[in-house]
């Protein structure tokens, strides 16, 4: 199908490009970035070998429109969305944390709780919890923000002891995260889903804070059907939910787990299918909007174009020539 596995553009007034897991990024004008969002899927920190159809459209219009919905919470570095897999925005220096909030044990929580831990990053966790259980209060688990390779759990104290972000930047931090949170959670009860957990990533430019990446999508987030939650949990059934867990779930069945030596299992296309299908099920569930695929012209050339028409406009004031 046509899937954006990678791109390979040079743009006019191009500076800079990145290849990350999932997206690929321009720097234009030192100014600007032009984030196209692949199709490529990872998991466990590695990225998979096949892309999934339709992925990054969802990952992308999703991200947008909770940026908008949260945007009198936190300023973000969005600019424009020229096309559904691509956005355009200010460029921001990173902090190099995600700030992971989880409302339930789920995930790799009940993984470590699972394992006798009773901390989660510096977080207590009371006895007595059964996976996918609500939490008495969200919280925060963050983690090291690693250009290459793994993230790792880190606590609250030792990044304010390791200088990694300063104490004020921090409180100011979780204040914007338990806020985004909070939206992301009412929104989601809209549409009958449980926000279970999520990250979020932010950057500073002049002094400013602002949220950056993408927000409340299953790449970085993790949906339960509000529908029969209660029930589920007391039969002790697996909760029904959207997010990337179920990627995860298959992977670990199938022997993979990221570690030296695992080999990714064979993707096939049935596989691929199901996957794509569960990200655009997210997105129809989550915006109460129907998914629309674009038509088949070539996806490359399509996201191409409208990076360079978008930049051409006056309020990028940069002058591209063909």
């Amino acid at each position: 199908m046509n899937a954006i596995k990678e791109t390979h553009f040079n743009f006019p007034g191009q500076t800079g490009y990145y290849k990350g897991k999932v997206r690929d990024v321009y720097t234009i004008d030192n100014k600007y970035l032009a984030m196209v969002v692949s199709d490529r899927i990872s998991a466990f920190d590695v990225v998979l070998p096949e892309a999934i159809p339709y992925k990054g459209q969802v990952l992308n219009q999703i991200a947008a429109r909770f940026l908008e919905a949260t945007s009198d919470i936190v300023p973000n570095w969005v600019l424009s969305v020229p096309d559904p897999s691509v956005t355009i925005g200010r460029i921001c220096e990173p902090f190099k944390v995600e700030m992971v909030i989880r409302g339930y044990l789920a995930g790799h929580a009940a993984r470590e709780y699972a394992a006798g831990r009773r901390q989660v990053c510096g977080e207590a966790l009371p006895e007595g919890l059964k996976e996918n259980d609500i939490l008495p209060e969200p919280i925060i688990t963050p983690t090291t923000k690693a250009s290459v390779g793994h993230d790792e759990d880190i606590s609250k104290e030792d990044i304010l002891a390791k200088g990694i972000v300063t104490a004020a930047d921090y409180a100011q931090l979780e204040t914007y995260t338990k806020a985004l949170f909070k939206r992301g959670t009412e929104i989601a009860a809209r549409q009958g889903l449980i926000l279970v957990d999520t990250k979020y990533e932010f950057g500073k430019v002049d002094g400013v804070i602002y949220l950056i990446d993408e927000i409340h999508t299953p790449d970085s987030s993790r949906y339960f059907y509000k529908e029969g939650y209660e029930e589920r949990q007391q039969s002790g059934e697996a909760q029904k939910q959207l997010s990337k867990e179920f990627v995860r779930k298959w992977l670990i069945e199938n022997g993979f787990q990221g570690k030296d030596g695992q080999e990714v299992p064979a993707m096939t296309p049935e596989i691929v299918e199901s996957i794509s299908d569960r990200y655009i099920e997210l997105y129809e569930q989550i915006t109460g909007a129907k998914f629309e695929k674009p038509d088949n012209q070539d996806v490359i050339e399509r996201v191409k174009g409208a990076i360079i028409q978008e930049l051409r406009l006056p309020k990028f004031k940069i002058l591209l020539d063909e």
